[in-house]
């Protein structure tokens, strides 16, 4: 589990402490006990403990493996977008020209590949400054499709946890603004790309068309157009070849050749810079925003785990260094080193008399009966894991998803863990049938059992 919380980045730490949130609000509160265990082990301030918390919980829970099918979903969500994006631009480009049989009309033209372009485009602009809701419909589409390419149901709270976490820090215009100018972007890139692929191959001629203008207009606005792109290199038709396009078809390969670089050019400065320019800023905002991402403690959901993570013994500062040596201690009072042998007894009744006599070297941690009991041996396991734990369980009792669970959770902070299934006293009789199924239990845990003392192995670490 270290290894692929290691392999995820901060902001996916923060998006799935998030979605921990969303689900325990709409759900209610997780079994979180181990999880709340560990996080205090790891120590560091609230932000970092209901982190670790979150990410314990999340890989339990299988919504580590969700974000990655997740995220696997929205790449190809992208990937689909991207290739509409370029067939729509390479479509503009043709319907631009057409097939060469007719003369092209320079205005209608331009209009049918810059006019959405610049329509949207103003758009975002009045949606950024007022509203901040651009790129919103483009955006609910793609996270629509990345549900849909993800396929998985433990995803549902992932999407609205990246918008909430997002939105703290207003991220989410520049990311959505970096999906939209980058489709865009795109677009224009294959619409100039067929456009030249046109231009290289066909003849075309241009003209300008008016039933109640004169020409003055069209030769200014061409020029004014032109002004930029001039600066780059490209052509601009001069009075006499605007003249000519508005009277006839021109047959000058001059005039051509004019009016096609006249056309890249305008579309290159007016269509694709501006989008590129965008999305270059978005994606500056998106990395400088993306590093001072942090949840907010003060949310509810949040400030209820101050206590469970952040003890008042700890939130004061008294932590004591751990001991040399630990002395060694009756039930009730356990302490252990990080290494030596450990005897606990399991719900034992107070008929059986307990602890039998141990060797040198094994510690008793008395017997497991209530929830504090539990809480404070896993707690002490926590910082000391002994080399071999072994755990008395009495066999009449029933093995119960509760008892296994804990039984599992104790023999993942030991060395080496044996199930020391006891014996019936003198006078009772063991139920064959409920042996077996602490048998088949212990055999699905992978936990080692045998009904024959233990002492030996936790004294010398074997047989």
């Amino acid at each position: 589990m270290e290894e692929l919380v290691t392999a995820l980045t901060p902001l996916d730490k923060r998006w799935l402490t998030e979605a921990v949130r969303l689900r325990e609000e709409h759900a209610g509160p997780l079994e979180d006990q181990e999880a709340n265990r560990r996080a205090r082990q790891q120590g560091g301030d609230l932000a970092t403990r209901i982190e670790a918390r979150a990410l314990w919980l999340a890989e339990r829970d299988g919504m580590t493996t969700a974000l990655r099918h997740w995220k696997q979903g929205a790449r190809l969500a992208l990937l689909a977008l991207a290739l509409l994006a370029v067939l729509s631009g390479a479509g503009l480009g043709l319907a631009a020209l057409g097939d060469g049989q007719r003369p092209v009309n320079v205005f209608w033209a331009l209009g049918s590949l810059l006019g959405l372009n610049l329509l949207l485009l103003l758009g975002w602009a009045v949606g950024f400054f007022f509203a901040g809701e651009q790129g919103a419909t483009l955006g609910r589409l793609w996270l629509w499709l990345s549900e849909r390419f993800a396929r998985d149901a433990k995803a549902a709270q992932l999407a609205p946890a990246l918008l909430v976490l997002l939105q703290r820090q207003r991220l989410n215009r520049w990311l959505l603004g970096l999906l939209v100018h980058g489709l865009w972007l795109l677009a224009m890139l294959a619409a100039l790309g067929m456009l030249l692929a046109l231009l290289a191959t066909r003849r075309y001629g241009f003209v300008w068309e008016t039933t109640l203008l004169a020409a003055e207009p069209f030769i200014n606005l061409t020029q004014a157009l032109g002004a930029l792109p001039s600066l780059l290199g490209f052509g601009v038709p001069d009075e006499t070849m605007i003249r000519a396009s508005g009277a006839t078809l021109p047959a000058l390969d001059l005039a051509r050749q004019a009016w096609a670089s006249w056309l890249l050019g305008v579309v290159l400065v007016y269509g694709l810079l501006p989008r590129l320019v965008l999305a270059v800023l978005c994606l500056w905002h998106w990395r400088q925003g993306r590093t001072r991402l942090a949840l907010d403690l003060n949310l509810p959901g949040y400030a209820a785990l101050r206590d469970a993570l952040m003890p008042r013994s700890e939130r004061i500062g008294v932590q004591d260094a751990a001991p040399e040596a630990l002395p060694r201690f009756e039930a009730g009072q356990l302490e252990s080193g990080s290494s030596g042998a450990l005897l606990v007894g399991l719900e034992l009744d107070d008929q059986r008399p307990w602890p039998p006599l141990l060797p040198q070297g094994v510690t008793n941690a008395g017997v497991l009966d209530s929830r504090e009991s539990r809480n404070k041996l896993l707690e002490q396991l926590g910082r000391f894991p002994p080399a071999r734990l072994a755990i008395a369980c009495d066999p009449h009792r029933s093995p119960d998803r509760g008892s296994l669970a804990l039984l599992a959770e104790l023999a993942r902070n030991a060395g080496a863990t044996r199930i020391w299934l006891l014996q019936a006293q003198p006078g009772e009789a063991l139920d064959a049938a409920r042996l077996g199924d602490w048998h088949e239990a212990l055999d699905r845990l992978g936990l080692a059992h045998a009904d024959t003392s233990p002492l030996t192995w936790l004294e010398h670490g074997h047989d």
